[in-house]
């Protein structure tokens, strides 16, 4: 049962890119009911959508390929056994997702290197620079990142050098050359359709 379902999961490309939902994508409500219902083509589409984003996240946190690709695995088979967990109104697909991801990196890093006794969830995890504060920073990270990568490249960028970089508005317009008020104008557009994609999720 559980080689069947990774299987349909994993099987069709360790590193698809993850679709959009302004493309044609099948909204995320549905595809979350349909996951609910244990309807084995929905564990697909999620891998389709979403596998690419957890994937980065995971190696970004593991510092492994091979680490990483299999706790991608284990992500997507436990997304399938806990479908019916899933509850729309606590976040999207991908908020979901993550949360399991970082369990099992978590998880991981804790028997790669044990964790002396006693201590903290905040102390490293990996005798590296990975800790729980850190990973949970990479989680937001990467949700944003493919919330980012649904907008027009134009506004990504701009929304990219506001958030990432602290640039101001004015600033963004002299690093870039663009008018001032055209900055404003996609800015705005920009958060406009974050919002409604965050909506989407839900």
């Amino acid at each position: 049962m559980e080689a069947s379902i990774e299987a349909a999961a994993l099987g069709r490309g360790r590193m698809r890119a993850a679709r959009d939902i302004d493309d044609g994508a099948p909204d995320e409500g549905g595809l979350g009911a349909r996951l609910i219902a244990a309807d084995r083509a929905a564990i697909a589409e999620l891998y389709d959508r979403h596998g690419a984003a957890v994937f980065a996240f995971l190696l970004k946190t593991l510092r492994d390929r091979s680490s990483a690709e299999d706790v991608q695995q284990q992500v997507f088979l436990e997304a399938w056994q806990r479908a019916a967990t899933y509850d729309p109104a606590r976040g999207g697909l991908l908020t979901w997702l993550m949360v399991i991801a970082r369990s099992r990196a978590i998880d991981h890093l804790r028997r790669r290197v044990p964790e002396p006794a006693g201590s903290p969830d905040d102390l490293p995890l990996s005798g590296a620079e990975t800790s729980v504060d850190e990973v949970d920073r990479l989680v937001e990270r990467y949700r944003v990142a493919s919330l980012l990568s649904g907008l027009h490249p134009e506004e990504a960028k701009i929304l990219r050098m506001r958030f990432y970089d602290d640039l101001s508005q004015t600033e963004i317009a002299a690093r870039t050359g663009i008018p001032l008020g055209t900055v404003k104008m996609r800015m705005a557009r920009a958060l406009e359709r974050m919002r409604v994609r965050i909506g989407g999720e839900r």
